[in-house]
């Protein structure tokens, strides 16, 4: 049982994060709980796609103030550094997890929080909702669960050193501009228009979306020959693949083509 709901459908895994009377807040049973599931989910063929929201007027708004940081306050580094590296290895997971993950931001996205919606793939947010990565605002390092890793890499150094350091809140208009979201849709549209995308990702060639977003983690710190070396060899063994001779054969029969994920 997790303390979050979980369902798959039409090859589509949905998480969300039910705790609205604390905006979603995470405990140390839920970064355990979301932590081992994104390993579980690398071999359940089940689910193509994940989708990660939450329930009520919040995606997540970070750690519960009372459940982790009241338990840790007076505990010694080793407790500290078990944490922090728990909430990392979260994120790794995430990472490393070859499927295609969805952050449907319907509502206030904080602390740990917006780290887990940076280290999703794709981040469709509600035109109500807010970004905070709010960490120096309670007098910690901006520098988070990776955040000084990934926000850099997706909006730039500048933007990223402002946001980290400040901690402002971020409106919708500001993330889509920036390009810290996709998109931004009305409060209702938000999960709608997440499953349309997933059910569009779990439809098409999964094998070759799981290459992308290897190659896309595989790159960051590589020189340009390296990068264009990787990218010959993993592009020759996809066109050896039957997703591609499925393409062909559809192509020629002027059809649409039903992919395998092979």
């Amino acid at each position: 049982m997790f303390d979050f709901d979980y369902q798959v459908s039409n090859f589509v895994a949905t998480i969300t994060l039910n705790r609205p009377d604390v905006l979603n807040a995470l405990t140390l049973d839920i970064y355990a709980q979301l932590r081992d599931l994104f390993v579980d989910l690398r071999k359940d063929d089940s689910a193509r796609v994940v989708v990660i929201t939450g329930a009520g007027r919040a995606f997540c708004s970070g750690g519960d103030v009372h459940e982790i940081i009241g338990a840790l306050i007076d505990a010694d580094m080793r407790a500290h550094i078990d944490f922090t590296r728990m909430t990392g290895a979260l994120v790794a997971n995430m990472r490393l997890l070859d499927k295609p993950i969805i952050a449907a931001l319907n509502g206030t996205t904080a602390g740990a929080g917006a780290v887990i919606a940076l280290a999703a793939d794709f981040r469709i947010m509600s035109e109500k909702a807010k970004f905070a990565f709010l960490f120096t605002r309670v007098g910690l390092t901006g520098a988070d669960m990776g955040a000084a890793y990934l926000l850099p890499r997706l909006i730039g150094m500048s933007r990223a050193t402002e946001i980290l350091m400040l901690g402002d809140d971020i409106d919708p208009a500001t993330a889509e501009r920036i390009g810290l979201v996709n998109r931004v849709v009305a409060p209702e549209s938000v999960l709608p228009a997440s499953m349309e995308l997933a059910e569009r990702l779990a439809k098409g060639p999964t094998l070759a979306l799981s290459m992308t977003k290897r190659m896309l983690n595989n790159e960051w710190n590589m020189d340009l020959l390296s990068a264009l070396e990787s990218e010959a060899q993993a592009q020759a063994l996809m066109m050896m693949g039957q997703d591609h001779r499925i393409f062909y054969e559809a192509f020629k029969e002027k059809m649409k083509p039903e992919f395998k994920g092979r």
